[in-house]
């Protein structure tokens, strides 16, 4: 399904279920170091991530090694690399490209039911919960609240790795097409630089299938264009011809970006 999200650039890998192994034995000792305190849920989530990280690299033609969380969650990908891993019940998925294909990524899955009272109002603008109402008594197999949230999740994915920077939930507007399968991320403040255009939002896509909602972002790696010969003027960077700097193209992350976080912002669900 994460697939189908994304640019045929960009590698995907999944699971439905963690694998039977001893999770440590799935590790490097690196990272078995540190999850070495954590409960069995999340020992077990964190190992199979990483193990369909590692498949997804590997066809990228990256050997396995360890993927270690840095600040935020991000993972600290190898040099040359973009990704995004996300996990919830019953899923595991990561999606990695060249980072000469892709600036960032940004995934996430969530499973296809409403959010916990009270968690709406805390990720959610006043301009949104408006058109979550209209989507939810128009298309009720979809939950949306739930929906947003993923959405979100999947722009901050994208968001860090090209900032470094916190983005709350209220410094984004989105705007979701239940139609066309896409999402629109209006950025409220300040946007990344990418090559020499500053990004003033973000385009994704969304499935619902499996019992999950799942919301993907690519953000196109710059293209280097060279002055014409003999004509005055400097090496910029552009978006690849007929792109849109902040869309996600049509083909097949999970995220972790060269730093998309692994987890959720919000209160855990």
């Amino acid at each position: 399904m994460i697939s189908a999200l994304l640019p045929a650039s960009v590698v995907t890998e999944h699971a439905f279920s963690d694998a039977p192994d001893d999770p440590v034995s799935l590790l490097f000792p690196e990272e078995a170091a540190h999850v070495a305190r954590a409960v069995p849920k999340r020992l077990h989530e964190f190992a199979t991530v990483r193990v369909c990280a590692r498949a997804a690299l590997g066809r990228l033609g990256f050997p396995p090694g360890p993927l270690l969380p840095g600040r935020r969650g991000a993972p600290r990908w190898p040099d040359g690399v973009v990704g995004s891993m996300t996990h919830c019940a019953g899923f595991r998925g990561a999606a990695v490209a060249r980072a000469a294909d892709a600036a960032s990524l940004g995934m996430d899955a969530e499973p296809n039911g409403p959010l916990p009272d009270g968690v709406l109002d805390m990720v959610s603008l006043p301009a949104e919960r408006e058109w979550l109402a209209e989507l939810a008594s128009r298309h009720p197999a979809v939950h949306w609240d739930r929906l947003l949230f993923s959405a979100k999740e999947s722009v901050f994915k994208a968001w860090y790795p090209l900032t470094g920077l916190e983005l709350d939930f209220d410094e984004a507007e989105l705007s979701v097409d239940p139609v066309a399968g896409t999402f629109s991320a209006r950025l409220l403040v300040p946007g990344p630089v990418v090559g020499d255009r500053r990004l003033d939002g973000f385009e994704g896509r969304w499935a619902a299938a499996e019992g999950l909602v799942v919301t993907a972002i690519a953000v196109p790696a710059p293209v280097a264009v060279e002055s014409p010969a003999g004509a005055e003027g400097t090496t910029g960077t552009e978006p690849a011809a007929g792109t849109d700097p902040t869309a996600a193209t049509d083909s097949a992350a999970g995220t972790d970006s060269a730093a998309g976080t692994e987890g959720n912002r919000a209160p855990a669900l």
